[in-house]
C-alpha cells in the first residue's frame, strides 16, 4: 500500500496501522483469556450424569476464531470514531449527546456477536463496548480535532 501513498498519507496512515493492529490484537486477547473461558465452560454445561459434551476440534476452533474475530473487531472502535472524526462525521459533543443510545446499540450487538446465548458472556462484550464507547469520547477529544487533508466543512463552489 505505501508505493501508492503520497508522503503526508503515509504519516496519516501509518499511526491508524499500527493502533487499529494494537487494537485488534488486544480485543483478541482479552475474547480468548477473559471471555472464552466462561463460554467453554457455558457450552460443557450440557453435560449430564447421561449426556457427557464431546466437543470436536473443529467446534473449538469454531468458537474461538469466532470470539477473536468479534472482540478483535469491537476493539477498533476509538480508531474508527477517530477516523469518523478527522474525516469531520463525528465529534465529541454528538457522541456525548447520544450516549444513550450507543449504550442500547452496545448490548444489541453484544446479543448478535456472542455465539453462545447466556448473558454472562454478552456482559463480557456489552460492558467492554460501553468502555471503549467513553474510551471513544476521550480519543475524539484529543486526535480529532484536526481534519484530515481533502476533508472540508465547505467545499469549493464550482465556478460556471
Amino acid at each position: 500500500m505505501a508505493p501508492g501513498l503520497y508522503r503526508h498519507e503515509k504519516r496519516i496512515a501509518l499511526p491508524f496501522v499500527l493502533l487499529s493492529s494494537c487494537c485488534f490484537l488486544g480485543g483478541a486477547a482479552f475474547g480468548y483469556y477473559v471471555v472464552f473461558p466462561p463460554a467453554f465452560r457455558f457450552l460443557m454445561g450440557y453435560s449430564t450424569d447421561y449426556l457427557t459434551a464431546l466437543p470436536t476440534v473443529k467446534e473449538y476452533f469454531s468458537l474461538s476464531l469466532r470470539l477473536l474475530i468479534a472482540f478483535g473487531t469491537v476493539f477498533e472502535l476509538p480508531v474508527f470514531m477517530v477516523l469518523l472524526a478527522k474525516i469531520g462525521i463525528v465529534d465529541t459533543t454528538f457522541l456525548r449527546k447520544n450516549r444513550k443510545y450507543a449504550l442500547l446499540i452496545s448490548f444489541i450487538i453484544a446479543a448478535i456477536l456472542t455465539p453462545t446465548p447466556d448473558v454472562v458472556n454478552q456482559m463480557l462484550m456489552g460492558v467492554p463496548l460501553v468502555i471503549l464507547y467513553e474510551i471513544s469520547i476521550a480519543a475524539v477529544w484529543l486526535f480529532g480535532r484536526k481534519k484530515l487533508p481533502g476533508f472540508t466543512e465547505n467545499p469549493p463552489k464550482a465556478e460556471d
